[in-house]
């Protein structure tokens, strides 16, 4: 199958692979069959002539998927790109949105590895990221999780991060590819869903590009705040035996938080203190109370002092 792409998508295609410093690697593309993914694997078949392989997870949840990654297997024969379908390991259960991103995670990272890809491609879009801005921003969250979907994090790029949902269906339409229709999408018992739901159906005044803009201004934020921490840390944080020393006394209260987090994580790296939790140690540590998270023992005042709570006694 012989595809033409309108030259305008191809040209913000390769940009964005170019910033993204992987114009001439090895792709795997994650391709579910729907709009998105299909759109991303017809740009990257064109940007990358003979270094793409696709990736359908089957995370057999529904009747239909096995058939549904058949479809995509098909496609990819059409267009004459390698593809591979691969299923979890064990049965997805618990929260299900996220045990199945978890599994879907692993088994791109490993089949990555096996097929000498150096990055792994998924489809967010800028609607994606204005819906996850207003996600996070409903549950409190601070300006890393406001910085929302990053264009890249570790070996996973999102190449069409600054296409809309419309411009990715377009070019469906244009190669005059059907995508497949996954029904959980219409389930708004997820919270992606209902947000999604709620921009579709009200008149609201956010928009997908402006939203890129806040969430690239919160993602600049947050790497700098993540530099100055680990500037901080080293000039501040001492470990003399089993106890950890931070000289937190006269920093903004952001830095005092993240040096904290920074020296909780230094005594137990499975501690994650997040939200209402992070905010009362720091409280208690400003003033100059003793606390315990988990096992270790925090002891405020201008030097904070983290130790190992002793054993409990029976």
């Amino acid at each position: 199958m012989q595809v033409t792409l309108e030259p305008v998508f191809l040209d913000r295609f390769r940009a964005a692979l170019c910033r993204l410093g992987c114009a001439d690697d090895r792709l795997l593309c994650a391709v579910s069959g729907g709009p998105d993914s299909l759109a991303l694997l017809l740009l990257a078949q064109q940007a990358l002539p003979g270094k793409l392989v696709a990736v359908t997870v089957d995370h057999q949840l529904r009747p239909e998927s096995a058939g549904e990654a058949k479809i995509v297997a098909e496609i990819c024969r059409n267009l004459d790109i390698p593809h591979i379908i691969l299923t979890p390991d064990a049965k997805i259960s618990g929260n299900l949105q996220s045990s199945a991103r978890t599994a879907r995670y692993t088994l791109l990272e490993r089949a990555a590895d096996a097929q000498n890809c150096k990055h792994i491609a998924t489809a967010h879009h800028a609607d994606d990221q204005l819906e996850t801005l207003l996600m996070r921003l409903a549950r409190g969250s601070g300006v890393d999780g406001l910085s929302s979907i990053r264009a890249r994090n570790g070996r996973v790029i999102r190449p069409v991060l600054e296409f809309t949902k419309a411009e990715l269906a377009e070019i469906c339409s244009i190669a005059g590819i059907q995508a497949v229709d996954d029904p959980s999408n219409a389930n708004i018992d997820f919270d992606r869903v209902a947000m999604r739901n709620w921009l579709s159906s009200t008149q609201h005044p956010f928009s997908a590009p402006r939203a890129l803009r806040t969430a690239r201004a919160l993602a600049d934020a947050s790497d700098a705040l993540a530099w100055m921490t680990d500037t901080l840390a080293a000039q501040r944080i001492n470990q003399v035996n089993d106890v950890i020393i931070c000289k937190a006394s006269g920093l903004p209260r952001e830095l005092k938080r993240r040096l904290l987090i920074r020296c909780i994580r230094t005594m137990d790296i499975n501690i994650a203190p997040r939200g209402e939790a992070i905010d009362r140690l720091l409280a208690d540590l400003e003033n100059a109370r003793t606390a315990m998270i988990g096992n270790i023992k925090c002891l405020g005042g201008d030097d904070w002092q983290f130790s190992k709570a002793p054993p409990r006694r029976s």
